[in-house]
């Protein structure tokens, strides 16, 4: 042991080194901490100027005049100092004179941690610490957001404020056969009525053929200050939503294409734009429904999603009378433009309509003219990259969010959908026009609709809506044995 006699080998010191240079897609690049940690496959690092201290951080200063005991190996001296840095980082966020959000600055605040806990503890462990219990602060800071509830969409009231509060963000990487990893942030997004809109696009991606999957996380900033922006490269949090096979990239999950583009749709709620002429991409879309959106972007891990609570049920005292009492709320939109914005009360069903494994819950009834509806506008999917922008003719999104007797969500999705023309149209009235279809799928339910078009006024009708539920899903809502 050697015992110092003046202040730490500042020149041998990184600190907390952030990437400088865009990642490769054009965004500019994060730095990721905790689970996220070691996420360089696409960053070009350089060295960065560490973190400063003020002039008033005497703590620090009173530290090096201290003349505590280093190993001779400048990697251990490093090592050290970066632990007393998390240290003065944790005792500054969690201060007991300090609110959640409210950080006083380094120059204001004295280390309410002994210098000693730093030489106790093991490498990394004030750094875990930090971030476990500032996940846990955002966790309850956003809960009490989040409690108010609308009656109308049985979401909670304050979702935009949520995310503006939390800083978060979406991010998608993009990871090779081989192993490396490319990270985009997003460049664009648009708030819905239940759902968010996320845009990727750029000039430098990465060639598909060597790409194997794509993971869509939500980023949220490690230091956080509620009346301050975060800063714009500082480290973030990363949480794993979905991940997506990019071989999936077939004929059969295009759903349209135009003069330069094709596009396809890769469940949950993804959409990928590929070049025609070269087969390489060109912008990527993801459309999040609103319902735990804020926990499942947050909550989860760079390598594991955020896990619901378990499914309390709620008991069917009548479950001979089958479904009644539901609300849906339906949308379909496209590039900020919507085309039908729907609210529909007392839906039921009985138990007898139970088929295929499915409970046919019928929403506009194709024998009633009264209830069927115009979508507004011409229907088509908005898409943009860095020189181009066009309109994708028949498809759009769609948000669905059903409500159960309880006014408690249901069955939520957001996805892309594409009008089909309909070889055999449903016997019912008959219209002067070409019908079309809407069909949508996943393990919890259906949607099929039919629309017709109407030459003379030169806009589709929906004439006919039905959601075929899960019987599995229904038994495990209400504990039934349907």
């Amino acid at each position: 042991m050697a015992t110092g006699r003046g202040p730490p080998p500042w020149h041998r010191l990184q600190g907390l080194r952030e990437p400088r240079e865009p990642l490769r897609g054009g965004g500019a690049a994060w730095g990721t901490t905790g689970a996220a940690a070691g996420r360089t496959g696409a960053s070009r690092f350089r060295k960065g100027r560490g973190v400063k201290f003020g002039a008033g951080d005497t703590a620090l200063r009173q530290y090096a005049r201290r003349g505590q005991h280093f190993e001779k190996s400048p990697s251990n001296c490093s090592v050290y100092l970066d632990s007393f840095i998390w240290v003065r980082i944790y005792s500054i966020a969690f201060s007991p004179k300090r609110s959640i959000w409210k950080v006083n600055s380094m120059e204001e605040t004295t280390v309410s941690v002994s210098l000693l806990s730093v030489e106790d503890k093991e490498a990394g462990y004030w750094k875990k610490t930090y971030i476990t219990k500032q996940i846990t602060s955002v966790k309850a800071a956003l809960a009490q957001v989040l409690k108010p509830i609308s009656p109308y969409t049985g979401l909670p009231v304050k979702t935009k404020e949520a995310l503006r509060i939390s800083g978060l963000g979406w991010a998608i990487i993009l990871k090779e056969k081989s192993g490396r990893e490319y990270i985009m942030p997003h460049v664009d997004l648009s708030l819905n009525d239940t759902s968010v809109t996320v845009v990727w696009y750029g000039t430098d991606w990465p060639c598909l053929a060597t790409l194997s999957t794509l993971n869509l996380c939500g980023t949220t900033p490690v230091f956080m200050e509620r009346y301050k922006a975060p800063a714009k490269n500082g480290p973030r949090w990363y949480s794993l939503i979905a991940q997506y096979d990019l071989s999936q990239l077939t004929e059969s999950t295009m759903i349209g294409c135009d003069r330069i583009i094709r596009i396809f749709s890769l469940s949950p709620g993804l959409v990928v734009g590929l070049w025609k002429k070269k087969e390489e991409l060109a912008f990527v879309m993801a459309n999040l429904h609103f319902h735990h959106l804020v926990e499942r972007s947050t909550l989860g891990s760079a390598t594991v999603p955020y896990e619901l609570p378990p499914h309390v049920p709620f008991l069917d005292d009548n479950p001979e009378y089958g479904l009644y009492g539901y609300q849906l709320h339906i949308d379909m939109h496209g590039g900020g433009v919507f085309f039908l914005c729907g609210t529909f009360h007392n839906l039921f069903t009985m138990k007898e309509c139970i088929e295929d494994g499915y409970v046919k819950l019928t929403v506009i009834h194709f024998r009633n003219s009264r209830e069927h509806l115009p979508l507004i506008g011409k229907v088509g999917l908005a898409w943009r990259t860095n020189i181009f922008d066009a309109i994708i003719e028949s498809c759009s999104f769609m948000d669905v969010t059903l409500l159960d007797e309880h006014r408690k969500p249901f069955w939520c999705l957001s996805s892309a959908v594409y009008m089909r023309p309909a070889v055999c149209p449903s016997d019912g009235p008959h219209f002067l026009g070409q019908t079309y279809y809407i069909d949508y799928k996943d393990v919890e339910g259906r949607v099929h609709a039919e629309l017709v078009w109407i030459e003379e006024t030169e806009e589709y009708f929906i004439v006919s809506l039905v959601l075929y539920l899960s019987v599995a899903k229904i038994n495990h809502w209400f504990g039934t044995k349907y």
